[in-house]
């Protein structure tokens, strides 16, 4: 713990869940590191924003250079902040991207990048901010999924599914291999927000318009077909904040009493009880084979 709380990093905090997240949890008292990439540049205006947050509500919010899909970047802001505090006490896996069209129209280099983006760039935060949570002997990693990953998966998604598949499937198995190093794990599984995000508005479109166009004579405006069906599954007053809101409860909770995986689905599309299931069968088999103890974090 810090002087004024937690020491959190999250990436992926320059809009969306990512910067929703910061301020809630700048807003109890947490020393946070917002992570995003061009600082300098593209997100210069989403620096200000978040220091003139901490101004107005005199809540400890900065903004650091943490390009997840930059080793060196990554390396350079954790070292930074460990120099400065000495430990980080709360890691956040937020950075994502998404990607909409036909499965086949995206070349598997477009596939490749959406991987490195949404899975591969949590191994590399990993890596750097690990060590020092061993070290430290205590810490909480919490990864924002998303209950595409085993609810409900309406088509066009395909890509960005199968990566929050790879990132969901990454943090089940850390979650035993952190235990006993006293690290927790909380998965955060979000459903469909259609507002409040900018995962629609800025998500990628595929590279062969060739075989797009040939799928739109059968699926002639699916996409937004499923962006309006989706929206009007959520009830009233489903907001971002409900997610950032959940986050912010689970780091305030005591050491060894953090929740395994939480969902925030208001449109309900089956992904918890899917969930349910697979978590009790992960239980089951890890008593099975003796390793019951990994299950839960060690003080």
């Amino acid at each position: 713990m810090s002087a004024t709380g937690n020491v959190v990093v999250i990436t992926g905090a320059s809009s969306g869940f990512g910067a929703l997240t910061a301020r809630a949890l700048a807003d109890a008292g947490h020393t946070v590191y917002a992570g995003m990439r061009q600082t300098t540049g593209r997100n210069a205006p989403q620096v200000q924003a978040a220091a003139d947050y901490a101004n107005e509500h005199n809540v400890d919010l900065r903004s650091i250079e943490l390009d997840v899909n930059s080793q060196d970047s990554v390396d350079t802001a954790i070292a930074g902040i460990e120099a400065e505090h000495g430990h980080i006490d709360v890691l956040i896996h937020n950075a994502g991207h998404m990607v909409t069209g036909p499965a086949e129209a995206f070349t598997p280099a477009q596939l490749a990048e959406l991987y490195n983006v949404n899975v591969l760039s949590t191994q590399r935060v990993n890596r750097a901010a690990l060590p020092g949570m061993r070290r430290h002997g205590q810490g909480l990693v919490i990864w924002v999924s998303s209950t595409s990953v085993k609810g409900g998966t309406p088509p066009y998604l395909a890509p960005y599914f199968a990566a929050k598949a790879g990132m969901d499937s990454l943090a089940v198995s850390y979650a035993g291999e952190l235990a006993r190093w006293g690290v927790e794990t909380s998965i955060i599984v979000p459903g469909s927000f259609t507002s409040g995000t900018n995962h629609f508005a800025h998500s990628g479109h595929p590279d062969d318009t060739t075989v797009e166009a040939e799928y739109e004579t059968k699926y002639a405006g699916l996409l937004d077909q499923v962006a309006t069906k989706l929206a009007g599954l959520a009830p009233e007053g489903a907001r971002a904040s409900l997610v950032s809101d959940e986050i912010a409860r689970i780091v305030a909770l005591p050491a060894g009493q953090r929740p395994y995986r939480v969902h925030v689905d208001p449109a309900n599309d089956g992904s918890e009880e899917v969930s349910e299931i697979a978590d009790h069968i992960r239980r089951e088999f890890l008593t099975r084979i003796d390793l019951a103890d990994l299950l839960t974090v060690q003080r």
